[in-house]
């Protein structure tokens, strides 16, 4: 069977690089076939992963009136004449994806969606949404941003799929025993007040000082990227953190983030704004951390019965979780356990395999 050609196309400033990779690159990586060609926007400082081959895109200027995304699509669609792909995957721009279209008539096309389409130039409204089903295929990555999609569209849904987020398992670090891992709450991603960095930093401010063994440690930076500066909430953030004895690692490599979870006893994802996925959490479960998180959009779709579950704006309600979880090893033995086998349902094998299926189904359709 002749492969399928397939040009995956990212968002303008999307890293594709081990060490510069946000969590849609890092998917695409993941799940691309080795002929597939990936584009995206050109002046990486980092080298990009190996394979599938990297082809950056540099907007032209002219004319400079023009938006800088439509420009973008107008140097892709001369990129698409020369390679000539069975088909065209566009992630997380719906704005982008209709105007490589409407260059590209006829095109087979897929659009994934990693975020809330209804905040999401080109999908906000019902009838935008509508005419994204009848130009392409969409997927998105959980049931609860399909649920987002369909609100108000009556037609054409069975053009609508849910290709779950995935990790790849057997890549993972070991995880470390329970009764062997360090005593520490960790958070890992954007420290940004959506995310709910703040609220995990109140309730160590209360129960650190109570428990003289554990440590508390912060890994990310508010851009995917080495020496990403603080942002007047991350600055106004951090010298209440650190008096408190909480670490702030920085900006890591993904691959250092997954063997920090795995050493770790409990992760924290303490979400306020309503997460499309909940990939952190994902990874945490499948290193076999005990996992706390919000029910904030897809955590729960993800995490099922495998988290411990605590709004982070409820008073008292995460500091609670940390200290019965910090204060009893066997469940957090239980909890470890379940992640694990919670997160095998989420394996990038299955996944791709979900992925090839769909692209070979919709370059059968007429």
């Amino acid at each position: 069977m002749i492969p399928l050609k397939v040009v995956t196309i990212l968002p303008q400033r999307e890293g594709f690089s081990p060490q510069g990779a946000g969590a849609i690159g890092l998917l695409v990586h993941q799940l691309a076939d080795a002929q597939d060609i990936v584009l995206g926007g050109a002046g990486q400082e980092q080298i990009p992963f190996a394979a599938p081959r990297f082809v950056g895109v540099t907007p032209q200027f002219w004319p400079p009136w023009r938006r800088d995304e439509d420009r973008y699509a107008a140097e892709i669609a001369h990129l698409l004449r020369e390679i000539n792909p069975d088909v065209i995957e566009v992630h997380n721009r719906a704005r982008l994806a209709m105007r490589i279209a409407r260059l590209r008539p006829g095109s087979k096309m897929i659009l994934f969606l990693h975020n809330d389409p209804q905040t999401m130039r080109g999908a906000k409204t019902p009838a935008q949404r509508a005419q994204l089903l009848r130009t392409m295929q969409v997927a998105c990555v959980s049931q609860y941003l399909a649920g987002r999609f369909s609100e108000g569209v009556t037609r054409d849904l069975a053009r609508l799929h849910v290709l779950e987020n995935a990790i790849e398992l057997a890549a993972l670090p070991e995880p470390v025993a329970p009764e062997k891992r360090a005593q520490v709450f960790l958070f890992a991603g954007r420290p940004v007040q959506d995310k709910g960095v703040d609220a995990f930093v109140d309730a160590l401010i209360k129960i650190l000082p109570k428990l003289p063994q554990w440590s508390a440690e912060i890994i990310g930076a508010p851009w995917a990227e080495p020496g990403s500066p603080d942002t007047p909430f991350l600055a106004a953030l951090r010298p209440r953190a650190e008096a408190a004895g909480i670490h702030f690692t920085g900006y890591l490599p993904h691959r250092e983030v997954l063997s920090a979870m795995s050493r770790a006893a409990i992760v924290v994802v303490p979400s306020r704004w309503n997460e499309p996925f909940g990939l952190t959490a994902l990874e945490a479960m499948a290193c076999g951390a005990a996992l706390i998180c919000s029910k904030h959009g897809g955590l729960p779709e993800v995490a099922g019965d495998a988290a411990m579950y605590a709004d982070p704006d409820e008073p008292g309600a995460l500091e609670s979780a940390m200290w019965a979880l910090a204060e009893n090893l066997p469940r957090r033995e239980a909890m470890g356990e379940a992640g694990i086998e919670r997160s095998r349902k989420f394996d990038a094998q299955e996944a791709r395999a979900a992925l090839r299926a769909l692209r070979a189904e919709i370059c059968e359709m007429a």
